[in-house]
C-alpha cells in the first residue's frame, strides 16, 4: 500500500511480512497478553484499589492529582563547565520548566577531579563537571533556591555534592571575595539527591567505596537532612538504570522497591522513628514503551510501598505511606536509526508515567540516542510534556484507567510477581546480601539477553531497526561538546588549588578521616567543612578510601 512516498505493509495481527511487524502478544517484559480482558481477570476486592488520596493509594497519592498540581516538568540538563550548564538552566526555566535536574559528568560521578588521570577526555562530556563548592556555586548562579526545586542525579559521591550544594546555597565564601554571595539557609532548599547506592552495585556500577561504609553514608545523609533540611528529599530509590540495564517491568519494581525498604530498614536501626524521615523518601522510576504494563508497575508500586510501611514497619504518618516518583522516559529505547521517531516513542512514554501518577517527568530529547541533547531537540521534549498536561484531557482525571480489566489486571500480576522476589531476596539474607551474591545482577543480564535476542530474531519489533528500515536515515543536528571546556575546567581546578588557604583544607581533611573512623559519627558536617574550605571532590573521595576502601565487583557470569 502506498502511502504518500512510503511502501506501508498491511497485514493482519499476527501475521508477518516481509518488510512489517508482528502485533506483540506479550508485555516487553515477555508476560502473556490477553486478546481481552473480562471483569474475571480483574477480579480485586475495592479495598486493594480504592481511590486516590487514599490507602493504599493505588490509584495515586493525593485525590485531585493534577487538577490540584500539575506535575514537575524537571528536564535533566548538565554539560561542560558549571557556566554552560547554567545557562542551559536559565534557558530551560524561560521555556517553562518548573524544576532543575542535574546531569553530572563521569569523572563527577566516579569521585574523581577533572585533572586526575582517568578523568581524561570524559570532563564535561555527559554531564557537567563538579570539582568543588564553588563549581557548585556557580552552577546554580542567578536562580533562586530558596524558589526553585533541585535535582541532582549522583549516588556513589552523593554526600560530598550535598556538602558542596548547602556550602554554596548558603553562602560560599570563595578564595579572593571580599563578601560571600547571598545566601539561602539550608532549612529554606528544596529538592532531591538520588544517593542510591544500592542500585549502582546492582546496575550502574559508578562506586567510591564498599557497599557497607557506602550503605553508612547514605544513612548518614537521611539522617542529617531529617534534622536540618525539612524541604529536601535525601534519597531518590531508583529503578531507572536497574531497568535501563535490561531488567524486566517486575525486576525494575522488586529491586527498587526492595533498596527502599532496605534504606528505611537501616534509618531505623540509627534509632529514628520511620514516620520522621519516610516522608521524605521518593523514587525514581523508567517509563518504558510498553503503556499498559508501565501503568501497572506504578500502581502496584504504590500499593506494595503503602502496605510494607504501614503493616511491616509501623509507619502510622499517612505521608509515610505516600510513594511519590519521579518518572523519566526510556533511554534504551531510543534508536540511533530514524531519530525523528524517537519523539513518538518519548511521548508515549510520557503518557504512561502521567497515566500511572508520576509527581515529576523529564521525557527524553529526540536526539539522546547520538549525542547529548540540542536546545532544539529540548524544547521539543519539553513541550511534549506541556501538550499532554494542557491539550490532551489525560490530566483532568485521577487515575482514568483505573477500573479497567486489563490495567487492574496486570497491577495485581505486577505485584505477585514483585513478592516473588521479595521471598527469593529475603532467602539470600535481604538485599545487601543479594546484591553481594550477585543475584539481582544474574537477573537483568538473563532478561535482558532474552530482549535483545526477541529484537535480534525479529520477534519484537523495533521500528526503524528491524522493521520498517529506510536505510539512508535522516541526518538531525546534534550538539558536539568543545573539547576546550575540559581545558577551561582544568584552569579553573587549578586557579582554586593556588588560591585557597592549604591548611584549612589539610585540617578539614583530617577532621574528616577522624570522624569517619567512628560508625558513630554522622558525617555530613565534617564534609560541608571541607567543601567551605574549597577541599575537591578528588580530595575528599581518596580521604574517605584512605578508611573505607576501595571496591572491586567479583565477576559472575
Amino acid at each position: 500500500m502506498q502511502v504518500g512516498n512510503l511502501e506501508v505493509s498491511s497485514f493482519a495481527p499476527g501475521e508477518r511480512s516481509g518488510a512489517g511487524a508482528a502485533v506483540p502478544t506479550e508485555t516487553l517484559s515477555g508476560e502473556p497478553v490477553p486478546v481481552y480482558a473480562t471483569p474475571e481477570d480483574s477480579a480485586g476486592p475495592h479495598d486493594r484499589i480504592g481511590v486516590p488520596g487514599s490507602y493504599p493509594f493505588t490509584r495515586g497519592v493525593y485525590e485531585t492529582m493534577y487538577r490540584g498540581k500539575v506535575w514537575t516538568m524537571r528536564q535533566f540538563a548538565g554539560y561542560g563547565t558549571a557556566e554552560e550548564t547554567n545557562r542551559r538552566f536559565h534557558y530551560l526555566l524561560d521555556h517553562g520548566q518548573t524544576g532543575l535536574s542535574t546531569a553530572f559528568d563521569m569523572p563527577s560521578l566516579m569521585g574523581h577531579d577533572s585533572d586526575d588521570p582517568r578523568s581524561l577526555g570524559e570532563v564535561g562530556r555527559e554531564g557537567v563537571a563538579i570539582d568543588s563548592a564553588a563549581d557548585m556555586r556557580d552552577l546554580f548562579a542567578g536562580i533562586d533556591l530558596g524558589q526553585v526545586s533541585v535535582s541532582m542525579t549522583v549516588n556513589g559521591p552523593a554526600a560530598v555534592m550535598l556538602a558542596f550544594f548547602v556550602a554554596a546555597a548558603e553562602g560560599l565564601q570563595g578564595p579572593g571575595d571580599e563578601q560571600p554571595d547571598a545566601s539561602v539557609p539550608r532549612r529554606a532548599l528544596r529538592g532531591t539527591i538520588q544517593t542510591d547506592i544500592l542500585k549502582e552495585y546492582i546496575a550502574q556500577k559508578e562506586w567510591c567505596f564498599p557497599i557497607d561504609p557506602a550503605l553508612r553514608l547514605c544513612v548518614d545523609m537521611i539522617e542529617w537532612c531529617t534534622r536540618e533540611m525539612p524541604y529536601w528529599h535525601p534519597i531518590s530509590i531508583s529503578g531507572y538504570h536497574i531497568r535501563e540495564a535490561g531488567a524486566t517491568a517486575a525486576q525494575e519494581l522488586a529491586f527498587t522497591l526492595k533498596d527502599g525498604l532496605t534504606y528505611v530498614e537501616e534509618t531505623c536501626k540509627r534509632g529514628l522513628p520511620v514516620d520522621s524521615f519516610a516522608p521524605r523518601l521518593s523514587f525514581f522510576f523508567n517509563a518504558q514503551i510498553d503503556l499498559f504494563e508501565e501503568v501497572a508497575k506504578y500502581r502496584a508500586a504504590r500499593r506494595i510501598w503503602a502496605r510494607e510501611l504501614k503493616e511491616r514497619l509501623g509507619a502510622k504518618d499517612e505521608r509515610s505511606l505516600r510513594l511519590r516518583f519521579h518518572a523519566q522516559t526510556a533511554g534504551a529505547s531510543l534508536t540511533a536509526q530514524q531519530p525523528l521517531n524517537n519523539i513518538v516513542r518519548t511521548t508515549i512514554e510520557a503518557l504512561a508515567a502521567v497515566l500511572g501518577g508520576a509527581q515529576s517527568l523529564h521525557t527524553n530529547s529526540y536526539d539522546e540516542a547520538l549525542a547529548l541533547p540540542s536546545e532544539e531537540a529540548v524544547r521539543i521534549a519539553l513541550r511534549t510534556q506541556q501538550i499532554i498536561a494542557y491539550e490532551s484531557g489525560v490530566a483532568s482525571t485521577a487515575d482514568p484507567l483505573g477500573g479497567s480489566y486489563l490495567v487492574e489486571m496486570l497491577t495485581d500480576r505486577m505485584e505477585r510477581r514483585c513478592y516473588e522476589y521479595f521471598r527469593e531476596i529475603d532467602e539470600l539474607g535481604g538485599m545487601v546480601a543479594a546484591i553481594k551474591a550477585g543475584y539481582p545482577q544474574k537477573e537483568i543480564a538473563e532478561s535482558a539477553y532474552r530482549l535483545q535476542q526477541a529484537i535480534d530474531r525479529g520477534e519484537r519489533a523495533l521500528v526503524g531497526v528491524n522493521c520498517f528500515e529506510e536505510g539512508d536515515d535522516e541526518q538531525v543536528p546534534i550538539l558536539r561538546i568543545d573539547p576546550e571546556l575540559e581545558i577551561k575546567q582544568l584552569g579553573r581546578l587549578q586557579r582554586l588549588r593556588a588560591t585557597r588557604d592549604s591548611a584549612s583544607v589539610e585540617d578539614s581533611l583530617r577532621e574528616l578521616k577522624e570522624a569517619a573512623c567512628q560508625p558513630s559519627r554522622n558525617l555530613m558536617d565534617p564534609l560541608i567543612k571541607c567543601a567551605r574550605a574549597h577541599a575537591t571532590e578528588g580530595e575528599i573521595i581518596a580521604a574517605l578510601q584512605e578508611v573505607f576502601g576501595t571496591y572491586r565487583e567479583a565477576p559472575r557470569f
